[in-house]
């Protein structure tokens, strides 16, 4: 048998081997930089959260854009992670939960359900909403100062809706309307009460019907055509189908969101929701760059638009009087 013995060489060859091994560790840590700088650079994260009807899509357009004019871009200095309930909004609560498990820096809400979803899931991370009478809806202690988490824009929809209403009433004989409200969006309160005092204003019957699914909104036409002179539709709604089933009907239809003119709808008169949308970008980079909710005051739209649809029009065989169209800032024919 042959024992082979450690003699100096090996070991000599050892220490030279781990002299080695440390110089190199040494010198890969020197070029990494620390834990913490890794940290500070990394792109942050905004996180999207939307009910998914109507399509998010003009929102995100506008809002990529915005934040564009703001220096942010995505895939370059900021990261999107966005969540939608497909149309859903029992599925809110989990979508904004898992924003937060994520870690994102910024929670972005499109329409009132996905603030008050957020405000519930969390109160560290900032919110920058898209939401209305978010006083009223709890959502912030008042608009000059808001407190809390939460701040950003209010499209005043409940507001205006009420001029809808008036608009309707100088193009069609109204004498009663059919309200369709969203039975799972907490807005439909306020949105309510605010189209109840329009309606007695202009001495004008209301029948409010409580819509909960697509299946729901079909029965609700079918309910009220023989009934009603006109519709008005909540945005959070499914205002395309909304506006389908309005002409299949042959009722005159709005809704204070312009996007349903655009889906075949007679009527709308809203906010100018590009400049709201890219208002909102203006939020999440102030606090990117380090500015609390809290110190944010909530801003309203300055800009309203009417819009209509003459193409809707003439199917239903309705003139738009002259002043109406005088008025309009977008028409389509």
């Amino acid at each position: 048998m042959i024992r082979h013995r450690k003699g100096k060489g090996c070991r000599c060859a050892l220490s030279a081997m781990n002299y080695t091994r440390r110089k190199f560790l040494f010198l890969l840590g020197a070029a990494l930089p620390p834990l913490t700088s890794l940290a500070q650079n990394r792109a942050p994260t905004i996180g999207v959260l939307a009910v998914g009807v109507p399509d998010p899509a003009a929102f995100l357009a506008a809002f990529r854009d915005g934040l564009r004019e703001q220096g942010y871009s995505e895939g370059d200095n900021i990261l999107f992670e966005i969540q939608s309930a497909e149309g859903n909004a029992s599925r809110l609560p989990e979508l904004a939960a898992e924003l937060v498990r994520r870690k994102v820096d910024v929670i972005v809400g499109f329409q009132t359900p996905t603030v008050t979803a957020a405000k519930q899931a969390t109160t560290e991370i900032p919110i920058v909403m898209d939401a209305g009478d978010p006083v009223g809806m709890g959502l912030v202690a008042s608009f000059a100062r808001p407190g809390g988490n939460v701040t950003g824009m209010s499209a005043a929809t409940a507001e205006i809706a009420p001029k809808n209403l008036e608009l309707l009433k100088q193009i069609v004989p109204l004498k009663r309307f059919a309200l369709f409200l969203n039975a799972t969006d907490p807005f439909r309160k306020p949105l309510l009460e605010w189209t109840q005092q329009g309606a007695t204003q202009l001495g004008i019957e209301m029948n409010v019907m409580f819509i909960n699914g697509m299946a729901e909104l079909h029965s609700a036409f079918d309910a009220v055509s023989e009934k009603v002179d006109a519709v008005l539709i909540q945005p959070s709604l499914p205002v395309k189908h909304g506006a389908e089933l309005a002409l299949t009907h042959r009722l005159p239809a709005a809704s204070p969101t312009r996007g349903f003119v655009k889906d075949g709808g007679l009527l709308s008169y809203s906010a100018n929701y590009s400049e709201v949308w890219k208002e909102m970008a203006v939020y999440v980079a102030k606090i990117l760059r380090g500015a609390k909710p809290a110190d944010l005051p909530v801003a309203q739209p300055t800009r309203f638009e009417l819009s209509l649809n003459l193409k809707t029009a003439n199917a239903l065989g309705i003139e738009i009087p002259p002043s109406i169209l005088g008025l309009a800032d977008q028409i389509i024919e």
